[in-house]
């Protein structure tokens, strides 16, 4: 792993000597209305079991020690964001299997578990949408539908305790490289964030390999993370992908997912403290 970090710091460090370090910012800022938000209890809330926890490796839920690495990205993440008054992240990997969607809905949790800010994630890997499943909701309709002006946004978002809105797919987008490229779907998003008025956005993508969905989207963004699979992400695949992610975005940072073998030299034991 150290050697993976170094190798990934020196192409940083290479491309940023040779490009510079742009930031790359949000051209349209949804300023939020002089109004209150809708009121979020109004929307269904769904439960996750501790059976769907377990089998999904949702550690975040309920906190503890097993929360531990999310509750690290989630103070690292927001404390960046905040700094730069950024709301929306996209989340997304080089390839499929990275386990994007699983760190998408733990850092949302773990999020949300500070009740003073409000938190929403939308599945927009509309290829092949997994939130659903991750989370054991079954839905009949689809979060594209509502970006395709087909769906009312109040019946497909879903809420988990009081300050987590959750927005699903039932079924894959029959064109959703189109739909999320579009001119509709940026108008969508922000008049969500005008009425919703969450403090962060948290957007599960596709893989960056798999298509060209993220290519006109990620505009709609102020930042992205980066989750590679340790073992089976390749070096030059991940260099890749940063690369393309800061042409479009800000990168936030690479978080290196699947790591069979804890790294001792760092931390303590969480579980005897106190």
């Amino acid at each position: 792993m150290e050697k993976l970090e170094a190798a990934l710091a020196k192409a940083r460090e290479m491309r940023k000597a040779a490009l510079g370090a742009p930031e790359t910012v949000r051209e349209n800022v949804v300023q939020k209305a002089g109004r209150g938000a809708a009121s979020w209890e109004g929307l269904r809330e769904i439960t996750v079991s501790s059976g769907t926890a377990l089998r999904h490796r949702i550690t975040a839920l309920s906190g503890g020690k097993d929360a531990t690495p999310y509750d690290m990205l989630r103070s690292r993440t927001i404390r960046q964001m905040k700094e730069k008054g950024w709301s929306r992240l996209a989340i997304t990997s080089p390839g499929a299997a990275c386990g994007k969607t699983t760190i998408a809905i733990n850092l949302a949790l773990s999020l949300s578990r500070q009740k003073d800010l409000k938190v929403m994630l939308i599945d927009l890997d509309l290829r092949r949408p997994a939130l659903h499943k991750t989370l054991g909701h079954s839905l009949s309709a689809s979060f594209h539908e509502v970006l395709d002006g087909n769906a009312s946004f109040d019946d497909i978002a879903v809420r988990i305790g009081t300050n987590l809105i959750v927005c699903m797919n039932s079924a894959a987008s029959r064109h959703p490289a189109e739909l999320l490229q579009s001119a509709s779907t940026r108008e969508k998003l922000d008049e969500i964030e005008r009425r919703w008025q969450p403090d962060i956005m948290i957007f599960d993508m596709s893989p960056m390999l798999a298509s060209d969905d993220n290519v006109g989207f990620l505009g709609n963004v102020d930042c992205a993370l980066l989750v590679a699979a340790a073992e089976s992400t390749t070096l030059p695949n991940i260099d890749i992908c940063e690369k393309e992610l800061a042409q479009l975005t800000n990168v936030l940072g690479v978080v290196l997912n699947k790591c069979r073998y804890a790294d001792d030299s760092v931390g303590y034991s969480y579980g005897t403290y106190g």
